[in-house]
C-alpha cells in the first residue's frame, strides 16, 4: 500500500532525526529542514500511550496532540462544540444523528475522507476500544458520499461530546496499524515510533488546512522533570510539556514562552473497596478525605499553579464543583472519626490498629506527572498525624499494579475530568459499577440510577443538576478524594511560535506551530 511504502521510505530518516535531537539546534536539522524537538513527560506506556493508534487504550491523546489525527468535532477553550472534520450535524431524533463531512480532506495515505471511510473507522473503533463502545453506543452507521448517519442503541445526548474524544480521531483503517502508526487527516505524519522513547513526524504536504510550517517534529519521551528542564535549557529540546512546576522560575524570562490555561485536569485518589483493603472501612475513607491538606499542597508544592479541588469538577456554571459539599482539612475531626470506628493506637507506636490490624495505607501513584509523588509525600506526612502509616509505591508500572486489588488502598492519579465538555464522561470511566477504570470496585445503586437518567437526558439544565447530584453521591461515600485542579502549561524557546495550551489538553501540534 502507498502508506506502507511511505513508512519504509522514511524510517531511516526518522531514526536519524532522533539522533540529531541531542544536537541542540533551535531551528533546523543538518539537512536544512525546519525542525523542532519537543520533550514530553507523559507520552509513555505508563499513561497508556504506547503508540499513536487512537483505537488503542488512551493512545488517541498522542494522535490528536501531535497533529496526526483529527475528530469530527473539536472543543473551544470554553469547551464549546465546534465543527472540524464535520461541517454540521443534526439530531434527527433521540436515536439518530446526521453529519455532513468536509469534502476537501484526504488522509495522509492519499485516500479521500468520505462517509464510507469514517464509517469504517468508527466501526473498527467500537470493535477494539471498550471505552468507546460503551460511550458511543452505536447500533448502526450509514454512509452516503459526505453524509454520515449514526444510529444509537439508546438515546445518546452526549454523542457529539464523545465524538470529539481523542479516540474519535478519524483514520484510514485500510492503511494499517504497523508499529502503532496510523494515517490520519492532520498536519503531520508519523514515520517512526519507539514506545517510551520517541516519535518522529514529517509534515503532511497535502494537509487540507494549509501547509504546515515545520518539516519535521520529534517528540522525545523524558519522564524525569529535572532531565526535561536541563534539556530545554541546553537547547536539546526547544519545547516542553509536563514540566515540573518547581522548574518554572528558570523559564520566566524573555528567552522562553509559557502558555498557561486553567483546565479540569485533577489530582485525585480513588479508594479500594476490596474487603481486604483498609479503605473498605467507611471511617478510614472519610479520615483520609479529612486528612489531606489541599491548600498547602497547591500553595507550596504546586507553587500556586492550580487550585484546591472540592468536587469532581472545577467551580463554575458548567459543572458546579463549588456547589457540592466535601470534607475539609480537619486532623482533629479525622482522629475522632477513626476512634469512633474502633481504630486506636494500643501499642503507642503512633499507628492505629483495629482487630489486630495496623492502619497502613498502600498508596499507589506514578512519576510521569511530576507532582503526584509530591502529593503522596504530603499525604504521608499529614495522615501520619492522625495515626495512619502511608506506604508509597511510586512506579511507572502503575497500570499493572492497579489490577491487583491486594496491592493498593489509594491510587492517586492525574486526569482531565471533563475532556469532552460534558460531565458524563468522568462517571462512566471511573465511578459507575461498569466503569472502565473502576479498579477499586466501587458500587453505588444510587449513582448507577442517576447515570441511567443522565445518559438519556437531553436538557442541559437537567444534565447539570444530575451531574451535581452524582458528584455528591461519590463525595458522601468518600469513594474518591479530589485534591487539586491544575493550570496546564507548555514552555518553549522564545523563537517557537504557536505552541499553545488548551483547556481540553489536546491540539498541541498544529499547522501553525513554527520556529523562527
Amino acid at each position: 500500500m502507498k502508506w506502507k511504502k511511505l513508512l519504509a521510505a522514511t524510517l531511516a530518516l526518522g531514526i536519524s532525526a532522533v539522533v540529531m535531537a541531542g544536537c541542540g539546534s533551535d531551528k533546523a536539522a543538518s539537512n536544512g529542514e525546519k525542525a523542532l524537538v519537543i520533550g514530553d513527560t507523559t507520552f509513555n506506556s505508563s499513561n497508556e500511550e504506547p503508540d499513536v493508534n487512537p483505537h488503542n487504550a488512551y493512545a488517541g491523546w498522542a494522535c490528536i496532540r501531535y497533529g496526526i489525527g483529527e475528530t469530527l468535532i473539536k472543543y473551544s477553550d470554553k469547551m464549546e462544540l465546534q465543527p472540524w472534520l464535520a461541517t454540521k450535524w443534526e439530531n434527527v431524533d433521540e436515536f439518530t444523528w446526521k453529519f455532513t463531512l468536509r469534502d476537501d480532506v484526504t488522509f495522509s495515505s492519499g485516500r479521500k475522507m468520505d462517509a464510507a471511510a469514517v464509517k469504517q473507522c468508527l466501526e473498527h473503533l467500537i470493535a477494539n476500544n471498550k471505552r468507546a463502545a460503551q460511550d458511543l453506543k452505536i447500533a448502526a452507521i450509514e454512509a452516503n458520499g459526505q453524509e454520515l448517519i449514526i444510529k444509537t442503541t439508546e438515546p445518546r445526548p452526549a454523542l457529539l461530546n464523545y465524538l470529539g474524544d481523542p479516540y474519535g480521531c478519524i483514520i484510514d483503517v485500510d492503511a494499517g496499524f504497523e508499529q502503532g502508526i496510523v494515517a490520519g487527516t492532520g498536519p503531520y505524519i508519523a514515520t517512526d515510533i519507539k514506545t517510551d522513547d520517541h516519535l518522529v513526524l514529517k509534515k503532511n504536504e497535502h494537509y487540507w488546512g494549509g501547509t504546515p510550517k515545520l518539516d519535521k517534529i520529534t517528540i522525545r519521551t523524558i519522564t524525569d522533570g529535572n532531565t526535561l528542564s536541563s534539556a530545554l535549557q541546553s537547547g536539546e529540546v526547544q519545547a516542553a510539556y509536563g514540566m515540573a512546576y518547581e522548574s518554572y522560575p528558570l523559564f520566566k524570562n524573555d528567552k522562553y514562552n509559557i502558555s498557561q490555561i486553567s483546565t479540569s485536569r485533577c489530582f485525585f485518589g480513588k479508594m479500594n473497596f476490596d474487603p481486604d483493603s483498609v479503605c473498605a472501612d467507611p471511617a478510614v475513607r472519610q479520615a483520609i478525605a479529612m486528612g489531606i491538606d489541599k491548600e498547602n499542597f497547591v500553595a507550596k508544592l504546586l507553587d500556586g499553579n492550580g487550585f484546591p479541588a472540592n468536587g469532581v469538577f472545577p467551580a463554575g456554571p458548567a459543572f458546579g464543583g463549588d456547589k457540592v459539599k466535601a470534607e475539609k482539612f480537619d486532623l482533629d475531626g479525622a482522629k475522632k472519626v477513626l476512634e469512633a470506628a474502633g481504630w486506636v493506637d494500643t501499642d503507642g507506636d503512633g499507628i492505629r490498629e483495629k482487630n489486630g490490624k495496623k492502619l497502613v495505607i498502600k498508596w499507589l501513584t506514578y512519576p510521569s506527572r511530576q507532582e503526584l509523588p509530591l502529593l503522596a509525600e504530603s499525604a504521608q506526612a499529614t495522615l501520619k498525624e492522625i495515626g495512619m502509616q502511608v506506604e508509597i509505591n511510586n512506579t511507572a508500572d502503575n497500570n499493572q499494579v492497579v489490577k491487583d486489588t491486594k496491592a493498593w488502598d489509594v491510587y492517586a492519579m492525574a486526569n482531565v475530568q471533563a475532556p469532552t465538555g460534558d460531565p458524563e464522561y468522568w462517571f462512566t470511566v471511573f465511578a459507575t459499577s461498569n466503569a472502565t477504570k473502576n479498579q477499586g470496585k466501587y458500587r453505588s445503586a444510587r449513582l448507577d440510577a442517576l447515570e441511567n437518567q443522565l445518559s438519556r437526558e437531553f436538557d442541559p439544565a437537567k444534565r447539570a443538576q444530575l451531574a451535581l447530584d452524582m458528584q455528591q453521591v461519590v463525595l458522601d461515600d468518600h469513594a474518591f478524594v479530589f485534591c487539586s485542579f491544575l493550570k496546564m502549561s507548555m514552555i518553549s524557546k522564545a523563537n517557537v511560535k504557536n505552541y499553545t495550551s488548551h483547556a481540553c489538553d489536546y491540539y498541541q501540534v498544529t499547522a501553525d506551530l513554527d520556529v523562527e
